[in-house]
């Protein structure tokens, strides 16, 4: 749910990226605030493990600019994906105006990627979300390795409401801002509706 303040004129919305372990979120998080310019983006702030596996969260506020009168921002989190943070997940969608779901595309993380699709279904449910009524963009990562599932039965395994989706190798920057665009663009109509 975006925060409006009307008296300073802000407008914050938030944004997360979910997906399994290790599937690109908080390689998607650091390219945007490397890529951002300095006037749009404040301080990355991120809780990593030793082994630089996100333990909490990873938080990045960027700004777009006016959209009617407001001073526009977005909150950019991205969430661990390993299982046993099921309560960081959940607070993390606590508020949530839009969802990255960042998909690993190697066959072998298939599983991984179809439990953390059940687990985003059920902290929505949980947190009082319709799916179908969340700006929910898919990102098909890691699409520059050889063992790769195809486009179509990722789109027939997780996206039959036909979505927005982006093809991606996060680590080149490949994919990275057009999946953002396009999930601040479907944020940006819903406010309007």
């Amino acid at each position: 749910m975006s925060f409006i303040n009307e008296v300073t004129k802000d407008l914050i919305c938030k944004v997360v990226y979910f997906g399994p372990g290790l599937s690109g979120k908080t390689t998607n998080v650091q390219y945007i605030y490397e890529n951002a310019k300095d006037d749009q983006r404040g301080a990355l702030a991120s809780l990593g493990a030793e082994n630089e596996r996100t333990l909490f969260f990873d938080f990045l506020p960027l700004s777009i600019g006016k959209l009617n009168s407001f001073n526009t921002r977005f909150h950019i989190y991205s969430i661990p994906g390993q299982t046993f943070y099921e309560s960081s997940r959940h607070f993390i969608l606590k508020g949530v105006d839009g969802i990255v779901f960042v998909i690993d595309s190697q066959e072998q993380r298939m599983d991984a990627n179809i439990e953390s699709w059940e687990l985003l279904k059920k902290g929505l449910d949980q947190q009082g979300y319709d799916l179908d009524r969340v700006p929910l963009v898919f990102q098909y990562n890691k699409r520059d390795l050889p063992d790769t599932v195809s486009v179509a039965e990722l789109e027939k395994t997780f996206n039959g409401a036909h979505r927005p989706f982006t093809e991606s190798v996060a680590s080149q920057g490949k994919g990275v801002m057009d999946t953002l665009q396009l999930i601040t663009k479907l944020i940006v109509q819903d406010l309007k509706n």
